[in-house]
């Protein structure tokens, strides 16, 4: 009889050797029409007479295995815009953890005499870095209350009548910084506010303007919030012109005084410009201090005043009321990445650092090292990415994300704060009708001639993927960049 043993063994290692080859084959398959792809819109960016002269970049990941699926100058470093946030607050999430809150002390120093109700000292909140406190993204527009008038209330139910000192603003636990190589442009208006121990109102006041015909000077109606001693000064040249809010705040962003110019559009009659407010630690001290009177407890007139100077071994001991703690850190990510937060952005990175935004850079970095990724692709000027000496690889940002993805203890919590393409955030009207509609959660960045986004998407083969695409100099207006990495983003969700 005819013995065909080897036969059968060599058919069943050939089907073994077929089993394992088919999924390579269908990877390289795979791979070669994500290439083709990608290469018509690579085709097209070649030949715009936009992108001549620019710098374009972008690497894709698959989530679960960090596999390169396509890529271009994947590691050249590139200017990441807010798409930067992502290091930041996942490095947030990793090292502080999601529940983590702020901790805001109401203290006293001298002595409090429980049975007449005074305090012989001065009353300090001290802050730690809470961005919430009054901040719109957490107190309801229906809401007239302040965060102070619940303060005051806790005081009274504590049984303080009187208040002999000053009723300090103490925001000495940052450094009182602005990063050095933000420009001029950013640092008054309400996107490039300073980050502060004692935030309040989301470290930001309000121009209102009212306009009549094109071409006529806009005239200012009021500010608000006002202070109790000292007037925020404006001196205006906006003009009533255009549909968009052109106008730009200048000035000293520590400063009472402030320079508006640009143009807001005619026929308005509440128009209102954000800038930076000049002292958030006064305002909040201020408005506690209204917020007692307001409940009886009786304090020295106009006693507010604020502290940006570290205490030293010197200084009067203090004792603890109270204490307000923010929501989670969760939460404060959330808004950070859906609304592109700088202020936010930088309080977490602060507050990585014990305070410090030098420190907080170091930690971040040190962070991400320590996941396995190499940091020489990083390079960090601030935590927001408002600065342009910011720099950083696609391939590192599609890496991160991908480590992100494998870590069950926060992609979660990350993954939801990304805007999603065709629904929420700045990816609201990115990608509607297509493919990507629902499947896209992503950060998007833009500041002068440097456009990106970095997130997560599904294709429509079910793959998940990791990606970063930037755009630096390029030659058009940030609308026409966005619309030709739109192209590349709709074309990921066919994979």
């Amino acid at each position: 009889m005819f013995n065909n043993s080897n036969t059968t063994k060599q058919n069943i290692t050939h089907r073994k050797g077929m089993h394992s080859f088919i999924p390579f084959l269908i990877s390289v398959i795979t791979v070669f029409n994500t290439q083709a792809q990608i290469s018509k819109v690579q085709d097209e960016w070649k030949t715009d007479k936009d992108l001549k002269s620019a710098t374009l970049a972008f690497c894709v990941l698959d989530a679960k295995t960090s596999e390169v699926i396509a890529e271009h100058n994947a590691h050249t470093f590139m200017i990441p815009a807010s798409t930067l946030k992502v290091v930041t607050t996942a490095a947030g999430l990793g090292i502080l953890g999601s529940g983590y809150r702020f901790e805001t002390k109401i203290c006293h120093t001298g002595t409090f005499d429980k049975t007449t109700g005074i305090i012989n000292g001065d009353l300090i909140i001290y802050g730690h870095g809470d961005p919430t406190l009054q901040s719109e993204n957490f107190v309801s527009s229906k809401d007239t209350s302040q965060i102070t008038d619940r303060w005051a209330n806790v005081l009274k139910a504590k049984g303080v009548k009187e208040i002999k000192g000053k009723i300090i603003g103490d925001a000495s636990y940052f450094d009182r910084i602005i990063p050095g190589n933000w420009i001029w442009a950013d640092i008054s208006n309400y996107f490039g506010v300073a980050p502060c121990a004692l935030s309040y109102n989301d470290n930001k006041f309000k121009v209102v303007f009212c306009t009549k015909e094109a071409g006529c000077k806009a005239d200012i109606l009021k500010t608000y919030p006002s202070y109790i001693n000292n007037t925020i000064t404006i001196n205006s040249s906006v003009i009533a012109k255009g549909t968009e809010d052109d106008a730009f705040v200048y000035g000293d962003p520590f400063s009472f005084t402030k320079d508006v110019s640009g143009k807001i559009p005619p026929n308005k009659k509440d128009f209102e410009v954000e800038a930076a407010l000049p002292d958030p630690a006064l305002l909040c001290a201020e408005m506690l201090y209204k917020s007692m009177i307001g409940v009886g407890i009786k304090c020295v007139p106009n006693s507010a005043i604020s502290n940006y100077k570290r205490a030293d071994s010197t200084s009067a001991a203090r004792t603890t009321i109270y204490s307000h703690y923010s929501p989670s850190l969760e939460k404060i990510v959330f808004f950070t990445n859906l609304k592109s937060n700088n202020l936010y952005c930088e309080t977490i990175l602060r507050a990585i650092g014990k305070g410090s935004m030098y420190l907080g850079i170091d930690a971040v970095k040190n962070y991400w090292q320590k996941q396995g990724l190499d940091v020489s692709e990083l390079f960090m000027s601030d935590g927001s990415g408002l600065s342009r000496s910011n720099t950083v690889s696609t391939y590192f940002q599609a890496s991160l994300l991908s480590k992100i993805y494998r870590d069950s203890s926060y992609y979660k919590t990350f993954n939801n704060s990304l805007p999603i393409a065709g629904k929420s955030g700045s990816m609201s009207n990115v990608g509607k009708g297509k493919s990507i509609e629902n499947n896209m959660r992503a950060k998007t960045g833009y500041i002068n001639r440097a456009r990106g986004y970095c997130g997560y998407v599904k294709g429509k083969s079910g793959k998940e993927m990791s990606f970063s695409v930037l755009f630096n100099n390029y030659n058009c207006s940030a609308k026409e960049a966005k619309n030709k990495i739109e192209k590349f983003l709709v074309e990921l969700g066919e994979l």
